[in-house]
């Protein structure tokens, strides 16, 4: 069995980091400045979009994402607080035989260095995020090349995330995902994008990852 667990918004929370980052490359672009709780539906998705949707033209939206890595790449990726039980989750499940993997939109050069700082690399047996240059910051182009590099098996792999994106990513490879409700995603927009089912607190997720494990068909060796 294996889980691709998000992380910003799922294993820890970004909320300081990314919208202090953002803050600061729409201040030295000279845009107005909205508060940081109005720049939350920020988390999660590919950056470089939610700047194009904030800004209005692509151009902007690059610049802005340059200026945004200048402060979280220092400072704004530190800026994060791990959610009460993840380590507890993780470790359970890793007793219980699941691979654990990170699978998120952030930098991979970034994701690597938060979950090394947050001494959770040791329950994950790789961490997969985008390049710099935004190739796999699309959790579809994500969760297919760990698919590929992991040979996964689809029906045994689940998705575990707090935004549509997640879910949407996991769909478009064959896979399920759970949505949890700790993070940055309303309830509605996870049901409507296809979730299989909804958690509220990290000790709940290891029911249904366990239950799709045992229901799953495996492989003969060889096959």
């Amino acid at each position: 069995m294996i889980a691709l667990f998000d992380l910003g918004g799922t294993l820890t929370d970004p909320k300081a980091g990314i919208t202090r980052s953002i803050q600061y490359a729409l201040e030295r672009l000279g845009r107005s400045v909205p508060d940081a709780d109005d720049l939350t539906w920020m988390i999660g998705p590919p950056l470089i979009t939610g700047f194009t949707e904030l800004l209005g033209h692509a151009e902007d939206a690059h610049e802005a994402l340059r200026l945004y890595r200048e402060r979280f790449s220092d400072v704004g990726l530190f800026e994060n607080e791990i959610y009460p039980g993840i380590p507890a989750l993780l470790q359970s499940l890793q007793e219980k035989g699941v691979r654990l993997f990170v699978a998120t939109s952030k930098p991979h050069v970034y994701a690597r260095r938060i979950v090394e700082h947050f001494e959770l690399s040791r329950f994950f047996l790789e961490i997969y995020g985008s390049e710099l240059d935004n190739r796999n910051a699309d959790k579809r182009d994500l969760i297919r090349h760990i698919v590929h590099r992991e040979k996964c098996e689809p029906a045994g792999t689940l998705m575990i995330g707090d935004r549509e994106h997640d879910v949407i990513g996991a769909k478009a490879n064959g896979m399920q995902a759970i949505g949890v409700t700790w993070g940055y995603g309303s309830r509605q927009e996870l049901l409507s994008a296809g979730v299989a089912c909804l958690v509220d607190h990290p000790h709940e997720v290891e029911g249904p990852v366990l239950t799709l494990a045992a229901t799953t068909p495996h492989r003969a060796a060889g096959a």
